[in-house]
């Protein structure tokens, strides 16, 4: 594993470890006796549902999206990140704009090819649009799911 997995480990137990400790501190509210506290507690028992909710949603995104990239890999696939990058390691905006009509056009051509649309969410990431790079990737996804080969 990479260090990024390492680190998306940590901080999953560290929200794991917060989330258990938020909802017991719910439990012991509701069992206090006293109406504003049982109903803090209730939203203290809620929230941390949502929030295990969301970790396992990011969590599977990222276990999804790290396979996808291993069989791009396999299959030659996988974008060659030959773009200029800035000295924090970012892709220099205007060459990944440059590149991105040629993954666009992709789509269009295969619009239910899951290898073209995660393509895609990787044009969309280097130009900085991280939420379409996220929705095309989830596209992907789901394709990938009706139909992996």
């Amino acid at each position: 594993m990479n260090r990024a997995a390492w680190g998306a480990i940590l901080m999953a137990l560290l929200l794991g470890l917060y989330l258990w400790a938020t909802g017991y501190q719910g439990y012991l509210m509701i069992f206090s006796g006293q109406p504003v506290l049982i109903i803090m507690g209730v939203a203290l028992i809620v929230l941390p549902i949502i929030g295990a909710w969301a970790l396992f949603r990011e969590l599977r995104f990222g276990v999804v999206t790290s396979r996808l990239v291993k069989q791009l890999e396999a299959e030659g696939n996988l974008p060659v990140d030959d773009l200029p990058h800035t000295p924090s390691g970012r892709t220099v905006r205007e060459a990944a704009d440059e590149e991105f009509p040629s993954y666009a056009t992709e789509v269009d051509a295969a619009p239910e090819s899951w290898r073209a649309w995660f393509r895609l969410g990787l044009a969309y990431d280097a130009s900085g649009d991280r939420k379409r790079a996220r929705e095309a990737i989830r596209k992907a996804i789901a394709l990938n799911k009706r139909n992996p080969a």
